[in-house]
């Protein structure tokens, strides 16, 4: 058996590949495109683990197998590098983050390339580079400078709306803006001074600053995002978030509320990452009412898609941060009011969407009049209304929604039947679409739908509301309350933000004492000295982290240009990203802002495409198999799992390094655990068995697999072959190391096909007929599985080939060669040694992939089965295109048909080509 050494095969070749460039791509303008992405990490400090490759190795097999099939494909990396990690480590140790951040990414670098990605690391990024975050900043200044015009429906020039302005005024502009926007004609437009101009188009303006409500976390000092917020806390660290009304910076996404649900339509992203988009935009047609409150000389606004149920209002609900909570609470409910408001308002708004049994709320003392019937309503405050979606403030009809039914059941208010067909029991409401609509006025006798065009009609008339098209999609908060990220590039004068110019990007962080806020609650760049633009102060908060991941898949096309964000005539040729591979936790975050920055850039001229990934992939997670040890309750002894019933135990997180098909390495266990060292093991047949459990990888449940680990023990192409071989890409899956034995011999016994008693010995002979069926056979499963992603069919078709190839002792070149290349995609390092070995020069990455022939598949000869008297008796083989004559004479001429035909002259013999041969005596 020939020695096997992927130790000194993987180093030698990752090192060939570095030296000699191998995958550093050009922009090839003669060769088609495929541009395959992966979604960039954030380097954390613990590195990888064996779920974090499951995607990349993914990515780069079908990034191989389209470069040879004569692709250009470019296979970029680079590191999402700001982040709350590196800053917090900062605030705990005083080390600046970029040094932890470099450390960070050495070390990922490191991992990557000892699992042989075929990544041109040439064009490597970091967002917190200012070679890269330039580019950030010029694309914020392009947002700062521009106003979505209705009209035309797309951004444009800020300057084309001053001209408006300065013509017309902007009675007739039909724009997304701030919705107190004030009509100004020409004259008062050109009356205004400079200042009071430009505070004016800050209303207008698709990057604005504005007073909002923010999810504040105090132990993070830094504003969060709704989708970096779950329960209260914060997803990084799980430290308590607050609401909190404070000016922020942020992006007019809803602008492209509608376009980027239309988008939807015509890119290949999987439907569930579609159906999130979807609802977290969430489109809906309605209509805008006011109910006059009573006693005083102002309006509750409500939104409503069901106008046609409005006769079953019995009770109006605000959201706790509603500005109009103060004006409607009276005296003697204030200092219940306020309690609940802080209590609600300390609560995430997915906490509170999705804690339906929790019913709590409390009256504000005032009353709505109905508009159609005068009765006066009572007006609550409830968690369960959030201020961003709709007004704020809700008309509730507890007979059609379930949370205003809890709510009324609650508080023991009216719930009035308004639909025919309506069938409510004592705990769920009925929205009902069918039937027809009772006790409510002139909607008596119309079905649903029409009530509802009616009631918006009725509405307008009374010049009390408007039809109104609604999205839940809210502008999304850009400015963050820390150091490590993005500078905004602003300065300010006179309280006015302006633009840094161009020459003077990029504006890059300053030094500081301490990464925390300063003592009056700036934030961390508030400590910089002498930190200003000409005198003027600049921006304290920096850019969200979705900033410059809002971008980088266009600056991989050009990462080296200087002068512009990319040349025209590398957006031109790679254009988008065919193949993009991530996780589907950033479908309402990364994958909507992304959409968001690309359809602007294409307003702008800037690029080609409005959609920048024609196909989205999303992994499955590996899970972690834990290890348990059960442990006797109340004494330091450990038993076995076969014995544990007999005892009462408490189950112990193993390291599952030092557990082997499920057998404790007792020894070492030992040393893990200060006070394991005197325990006493209970054992079963010698052996300590732990339990296993299946659960998330993580250093809590000492469940985590180092991939090096792994690639020291079976190599970097075993670790790739078995992470395919788990199961499907898109679904998640156990991790189990006892398997990975499997592959690792599938891959020395592909290596032996090439050698003979210990060397290199391939024959040039021909070969037969059954090894083309093997080799063809197993060169269209493996083309069919690499654009079907079914990656880990392939891996068992490589063993069954490799099985039936040892068997038939082949070691021909015809064979083994362009099997080889078939394979290399999968397992490049043992590829490019072999092929090196079969004589070639150059990379197996240059050389062209094997053309299936079908040919080598169609069956020349069939077995037929030949029964006597309608029993199978023997087979008998014949060419597929036998006459049925030759076939009869050749069946009755057999030794064994003979036998069992006794001598006797058949009376039929029945004949069906390619399937049965029936002789009747």
């Amino acid at each position: 058996m020939a020695d096997y050494n992927f130790q000194e095969i993987e180093k030698k070749w990752q090192k060939y590949w570095n030296d000699q460039n191998v995958y550093e791509v050009p922009n090839d303008a003669h060769k088609p495109k495929y541009y395959i992405l992966d979604m960039f990490p954030y380097p954390s400090g613990a590195g990888l683990h064996v779920g974090h490759p499951l995607g990349y190795i993914a990515s780069d097999i079908v990034g191989r197998f389209k470069r040879l099939n004569g692709y250009n494909v470019l296979h970029p990396m680079g590191f999402d590098s700001f982040g709350l990690p590196a800053e917090q480590y900062a605030i705990q140790t005083g080390q600046h983050p970029a040094i932890t951040t470099d450390e960070n990414i050495a070390r990922y670098k490191e991992q990557l390339k000892a699992l042989g990605f075929s990544y041109d690391w040439s064009r490597e990024l970091r967002t917190s580079d200012p070679k890269f975050y330039k580019w950030t900043q010029w694309i914020f200044k392009l947002i700062y400078d521009s106003w979505y015009n209705k009209e035309t429906n797309k951004a444009e020039s800020i300057d084309t709306l001053i001209d408006f302005l300065k013509k017309d005024g902007n009675a007739s502009i039909k724009a997304d803006c701030d919705d107190d926007t004030p009509i100004v004609s020409a004259e008062i437009w050109n009356g205004y001074s400079e200042r009071e101009q430009q505070k004016f188009l800050l209303k207008y303006r698709l990057t604005y600053q504005a007073e909002t409500t923010v999810n504040w976390c105090p132990a993070l000092g830094t504003v969060l995002s709704n989708d970096e917020v779950k329960d209260g806390f914060s997803e990084r660290g799980g430290h308590p978030v607050v609401k909190k009304k404070m000016p922020q910076w942020s992006m007019r996404i809803t602008a492209y509320a509608d376009r980027l649900l239309s988008g939807l339509d015509k890119i290949d992203w999987p439907e569930p990452i579609k159906e999130m988009q979807r609802n977290w935009i969430g489109k809906s047609f309605g209509a805008e009412i006011d109910f006059q409150v009573d006693g005083l000389d102002s309006n509750i606004r409500v939104f409503t898609t069901r106008i046609d149920t409005i006769f079953g209002v019995s009770f109006m609900v605000i959201a706790p941060e509603s500005e109009l909570v103060d004006s409607l609470t009276t005296p003697e409910h204030r200092l219940e009011v306020d309690e609940y408001v802080t209590q609600s308002k300390n609560r995430s708004e997915r906490e509170r969407m999705s804690d339906a049994k929790n019913v709590t709320g409390i009256f504000t003392g005032s009353y709505a009049i109905h508009p159609f019937t005068e009765e006066k309503i009572p007006v609550y405050i409830a968690d369960y209304v959030l201020a961003g979606y709709g007004t704020g403030a809700v008309m509730a009809v507890p007979s059609g929604d379930q949370r205003d039914f809890d709510f009324a059941k609650k508080f023991n208010l009216p719930i009035p039947i308004i639909n025919d067909a309506q069938k409510l029991t004592e705990k769920e409401a009925d929205p009902t679409k069918e039937g027809k609509i009772i006790n409510s006025g002139f909607l008596n006798g119309l079905t649903p739908k029409e009530a509802m065009e009616k009631g918006i009609e009725e509405v307008e008339k009374k010049g009390i509301g408007t039809r109104k098209t609604n999205f839940k999609l809210r502008d999304a908060i850009f400015g963050r309350q820390r150091y490590w990220g993005e500078p905004i590039p602003v300065y300010y004068e006179d309280g006015i933000p302006k633009l840094i110019p161009d020459e003077d990007l990029p504006l890059t962080l300053p030094e500081v004492s301490e990464y925390l806020p300063t003592e009056d609650g700036d934030p961390p760049l508030g400590r910089a000295d002498n930190w200003n633009y000409k005198g003027h102060p600049y921006e304290l908060s920096t850019m969200p982290g979705w900033a410059g991941s809002s971008w980088y898949f266009f600056r991989y096309m050009d990462s080296h240009n200087d002068e512009e964000f990319c040349s025209k005539e590398a957006l031109s040729y790679w254009q988008d990203v065919d193949f993009y591979m991530g996780g589907s936790e950033h479908a309402t975050g990364h994958l909507l802002y992304s959409r968001f920055w690309t359809k602007f850039l294409y307003d702008m001229g800037i690029i080609q495409v409005d959609e920048y990934a024609k196909k989205l992939v999303n992994q499955g997670m590996i899970q972690g198999r834990s290890s348990l040890a059960h442990r006797v309750n109340g004494e330091n002894t450990f038993v076995s799992n076969g014995l544990k019933n007999a005892y009462d135990t408490t189950p112990i997180h193993v390291d599952v390094n030092i557990v082997k098909d499920d057998t404790l390495d007792i020894e070492a266990f030992k040393k893990s655990r200060k006070d394991a060292g005197d325990a006493e093991f209970i054992l079963e047949d010698g052996k300590f068995i732990c339990s296993a459990e299946v659960e998330k990888m993580s250093k809590s449940k000492y469940n985590v697999v180092n991939p090096d680990d792994l690639i020291e023990r079976y190599g970097a192409d075993t670790l790739r072959m078995y992470e395919m071989f788990l199961g499907p890409i898109e679904q998640s899956k156990p991790w189990n190391t006892n398997g990975i034995e499997g592959v690792f011999k599938f891959l020395r016994k592909f290596w032996n096909l090439f050698h003979t008693d210990g060397t290199f010995q391939v024959s040039e002979d021909i070969p037969t007929s059954a090894e083309l069926k093997i080799l063809h056979g197993t060169i269209k499963k493996v083309s069919e599985d690499v654009e079907n992603l079914s990656l880990n069919t392939s891996v068992s078709s490589f063993m069954i080939a490799v099985n039936e190839l040892s068997t038939a002792k082949c070691n021909k070149r015809s064979i083994l060669e362009p099997l080889t290349i078939v394979l290399s995609p999968y397992a490049p390092h043992i590829s490019e040694e072999l092929w090196l070995l079969l004589g070639n020069s150059s990379s197996i990455v240059e050389a062209p992939y094997p053309q299936f022939e079908e040919k080598f598949l169609v069956e020349d000869s069939f077995e037929y089965p030949v029964s006597v008297n309608g029993k199978m008796r023997v087979k008998i083989g014949f060419p597929v295109d036998a006459t049925k004559e030759t076939i009869e004479k050749g069946a009755l001429a057999n030794e064994v048909i003979q036998k069992w035909m006794d001598g006797k002259e058949p009376r039929k013999v029945i004949v069906v080509p390619n399937k049965i041969v029936n002789i009747v005596i």
